[in-house]
């Protein structure tokens, strides 16, 4: 009978312990959340069209999104929540950026769409894999794709330092070429994706008798 209790005690795995909050609310993730708190600030100072106080505001988030890598990488202190939390602000405030200097005819309508468009299909994409394949799919920045990210920022602060006006010759250049780079890493991450469902699924792409 000892034996065989001791055998079942053995036999109960340990309690996975749940995360700190000091764990999760480190300091990259703590930027990161300030970083989202700035975003109704800078918005609200992009509809007022006060683009000087809303440069001030997106340099800040700028500088806290170089922050908060940088810290994780030299403490190695990488979350799960933080690996999700530092895109979706970088994408937040950026499309809402986008969004409103869209509606007041500062950026031209076909950057905001192709930039929607890709970023759309990206994360639809990565569902419709994820379910079927059942795996996470990994998420690898391509250089491609933070080419985009860097020239769509410059737009940005293009329009809010009120480069257009000075040099209009250079701010549709900047335009024309965000544009192109932004369609490229849009197709690099279907092929990237395309590549990696068929090494999980290959079935789904071998031809019908």
């Amino acid at each position: 009978m000892a034996s065989v209790s001791q055998k079942t005690i053995h036999a109960v795995p340990d309690k996975v312990s749940a995360p700190s909050y000091g764990h999760l609310l480190n300091l990259p993730n703590f930027l990161t959340l300030c970083r989202l708190a700035s975003i109704p600030i800078f918005l609200t100072f992009l509809t007022r069209q006060r683009y000087t106080e809303a440069l001030y505001v997106f340099a800040a988030a700028a500088v806290t999104d170089g922050l908060d890598g940088a810290v994780a990488r030299w403490f190695n202190s990488r979350t799960e929540l933080g690996a999700f939390l530092d895109p979706f602000a970088d994408k937040l405030m950026l499309v809402s950026a986008f969004v409103v200097l869209t509606i007041d005819r500062e950026l031209p309508g076909y950057l905001l769409s192709v930039v929607a468009i890709r970023d759309i299909v990206i994360v639809v994409g990565y569902l419709m894999i994820s379910f079927f394949t059942g795996e996470r799919v990994p998420v690898r920045p391509s250089y491609l794709g933070k080419s985009s990210t860097v020239l769509q920022l410059a737009c940005v602060i293009a329009v809010l330092a009120r480069a257009g006006n000075a040099w209009p010759f250079y701010f549709n250049a900047l335009l024309i070429v965000t544009v192109a780079v932004t369609a490229a890493s849009f197709v690099h991450y279907m092929y990237r994706g395309l590549v990696w469902l068929r090494s999980r699924e290959p079935e789904m792409f071998a031809k019908g008798n």
